[in-house]
């Protein structure tokens, strides 16, 4: 007596027997990596390239990712920025840098750093200045512009910033 296809059929709440099936989607694959953490669509793209999948199954991929609300370049973006400048302030030229190296579009960045950033930048640099000043014990001029020019302030305000510390006489 062999058994009908009704009688081999899994009980519900039985888990799926899954070894027939060919492998990793690139849907399943991304879902993964967005339960890890958020990733731009961009970045998501070339994760998935990287683990083989054909561009094909990687754009279908990260359309329904988008359709479904899981994939969300501007959340992800402003997530990134506060989660930055919460640590210690940054100018937008930096952040800028680091969100299109991540792969956020460069209107999306732009977008988000007009929202949470201000035009001019001298009351951050004029705060990551103080923070920085506050771990020197002999701070210099040149190195506090090098530091201000690398968290990405533009030179204006880093000149800005420059001016408003009193700096011991140089030997």
């Amino acid at each position: 007596m062999t058994d009908s296809p009704a009688d081999t059929a899994a009980a519900p709440g039985a888990p799926i027997d899954t070894s027939a099936e060919e492998g990793p989607t690139a849907y399943g694959k991304a879902v993964e990596l967005l339960a890890r953490r958020a990733h731009f669509r961009a970045e998501l793209g070339r994760k998935l390239g990287k683990k083989g999948f054909s561009e094909d199954e990687v754009e279908a991929a990260l359309d329904r990712l988008t359709d479904q609300g899981y994939l969300d370049d501007r959340a992800v973006a402003k997530s990134f920025v506060e989660a930055k400048t919460a640590r210690e302030p940054m100018g937008r030229r930096r952040l800028m840098a680091d969100l299109t190296k991540k792969g956020a579009p460069s209107d999306v960045a732009a977008e988000v750093l007009d929202e949470l950033l201000p035009r001019d930048d001298r009351d951050l640099a004029r705060a990551a200045a103080q923070s920085w000043h506050r771990r020197k014990r002999r701070p210099k001029k040149a190195a506090l512009a090098r530091y201000l020019e690398r968290r990405g302030f533009t030179p204006g305000s880093i000149w800005n910033v420059l001016d408003d510390f009193e700096w011991p006489e140089e030997s």
